[in-house]
């Protein structure tokens, strides 16, 4: 148990506690704010506030943040220290106030800071300190948490703390079922068409040969993600797209056709299964329950889990809209044009609604890797992908962290653009 003495005893400061010592450490602790209380306890102590006290404790003067309400530009001046970044420096036997920093980065409260919206309405990559300062690319939370717990060990001796070990969780967004298969006949005709007097002979000759039975739809690439699962012991989630009409970013497969409504069914009896909304529900609640219903009368099951169509959501507004709904899981904390850790963590927690100072139900599940990130706007190679891939994975296993990627099942088809991504893919789940 650590004890932990504050003049106040925050909505704030309790939410990071519980964070780092209950999730990350898994240990108990309790805040008070009785001075004798805490001069008389005789275990793990930890004085967050200006105060002087006679007993041995350890010391760790506060940042104004966690004692505040509002949402303002706080002043961050990033430092080295012991070979990583932090901020809110400050005196005592740490040389910044971790909870503070942690806190900052997990509420994402620069996101509520005026900032430039991306082309598509999003918070960018480019606004955020991890990238301006050079961390996106590290779980920072995690690499301070350890070096704190030491910290705290060398202090106390009988300091117990356990990190959980590193788990992976593949994750899929079925954007795209197939390429061909469901279309209807009039889109096929259309395609054929195109493919012909665009002299796109190869394209041409396959949708035939899919639509004749002849040949495998290039998109179908379930059956072979399913023996990988099975062959590395995996569980993946899927994120299904099921819009009730084609729209803009919308590109599916429509969900009424007998084939979507099977590929769902099959998956859900197999595996946990998700909403992807479409691009026409992200500003659409009503819509959004619709989508939510067909999914569930499909698969059967209840549906809980969300990943956004593009990643496009914002801060509180996009978690307001999931908790109206009882949406309790979303999964579309990264960037959708640079691979890395967006909230500075290497696990899923609870969000923190800093409009209403509160810990809400909604539980937040970071991903650190997609591959159309390392294809399309970091233009590397598939090998580079598996390189990229390698290094992400060995740095949440050095945190005891959870790694979660993205991947599009048309995007490790036999296409050309995709071309060896699919091995690079294979062959990363080979090392973990």
């Amino acid at each position: 148990m650590v004890l932990l003495y504050s003049s106040s005893s925050t909505s704030r400061l309790q939410y990071i506690c519980n964070f780092i010592f209950k999730e990350l450490l898994n240990t108990d602790v309790a805040i008070t704010t009785d001075t004798i209380e805490f001069e008389n306890n005789t275990g793990v102590k930890i004085n967050y506030s200006n105060r002087e006290f006679s007993s041995s404790s350890f010391t760790l003067i506060p940042a104004a943040l966690l004692f505040e309400t509002d949402i303002k530009e706080q002043p961050i001046e990033c430092f080295e220290t012991n070979s990583y970044k932090a901020f809110f420096k400050t005196i005592g036997n740490f040389s910044f106030d971790i909870f503070a920093a942690s806190f900052y980065l997990l509420s994402r409260y620069e996101e509520y800071l005026p900032h430039e919206k991306d082309m598509y309405g999003r918070y960018s990559h480019e606004s955020s300190l991890a990238y301006k300062e050079e961390f996106l690319k590290l779980p920072l939370i995690n690499i301070w948490v350890q070096d704190f717990a030491k910290n705290l060990r060398s202090k106390f001796s009988l300091f117990s703390f356990q990190f959980s070990p590193f788990t992976f969780i593949p994750t899929y967004d079925i954007d795209i079922a197939y390429a061909y298969k469901g279309k209807g006949l009039l889109k096929n005709i259309g395609g054929s068409v195109r493919s012909f007097f665009t002299f796109k002979f190869s394209a041409f000759s396959e949708r035939i040969a899919v639509l004749a039975g002849i040949k495998k739809d290039p998109y179908d690439t379930f059956e072979w993600l399913d023996k990988l699962h099975k062959k590395y012991n995996l569980s993946p989630l899927y994120f299904f797209l099921v819009a009730e009409k084609n729209y803009l970013y919308d590109k599916n497969t429509l969900p009424h056709t007998k084939i979507m409504k099977q590929l769902i069914a099959d998956h859900a009896k197999k595996y946990p299964i998700g909403i992807h909304p479409s691009w026409q529900s992200g500003d659409d609640l009503s819509l959004l329950k619709k989508e939510i219903s067909f999914l569930q009368e499909v698969s059967g099951k209840e549906i809980k889990e969300c990943r956004r169509h593009y990643l496009r959501f914002n801060i509180p507004e996009g978690y307001y809209k999931l908790l109206d709904i009882n949406m309790l899981s979303d999964h579309s904390m990264a960037y959708a044009t640079v691979n890395g850790f967006r909230a500075s963590i290497a696990n899923s927690f609870y969000w923190y609604d800093l409009k209403n100072e509160k810990q809400t139900a909604l539980r937040v599940h970071p991903f650190c890797y997609m591959e159309a990130n390392s294809l399309f706007e970091q233009k590397v190679s598939a090998e580079e992908a598996f390189t990229e891939m390698v290094y992400y994975a060995n740095i949440c296993k050095q945190v005891g962290g959870t790694m979660v990627t993205l991947w599009h099942n048309h995007m490790i088809s036999s296409e050309k653009t995709y071309k060896g991504w699919a091995e690079a893919y294979e062959k990363f789940l080979a090392t973990l």
